[in-house]
């Protein structure tokens, strides 16, 4: 389920996935929510493209940081690719 910025507080939250489009958003926050896994949205900047890189805005998931390795797995298993972890 989605949840607020406080029910991170507490916990440094850990990058799943960065939707860059908004179908693609949709979609993982309607199989999140599915699934009953508590997670936040916020949208914010990255940079895409190959030959020419430019900032752009896209939708950046996070959940707990226990949580994300089984959820990472889960949302891999439905064909999203998850962030990498740094």
């Amino acid at each position: 389920m989605r949840q607020e910025s406080s029910f991170f507080e507490g916990h440094e939250p850990a990058l799943l996935y960065i939707a860059k489009s908004l179908s693609d958003a949709k979609a993982l926050e309607e199989f999140l929510t599915a699934e009953g896994i508590d997670y936040g949205v916020e949208t914010d900047e990255y940079e895409g493209g190959v030959v020419f890189r430019r900032t752009r805005v896209g939708a950046f998931f996070y959940v707990l940081p226990d949580a994300r390795p089984q959820v990472a797995d889960l949302i891999r298993s439905r064909g999203f690719a998850p962030s990498r972890v740094e």
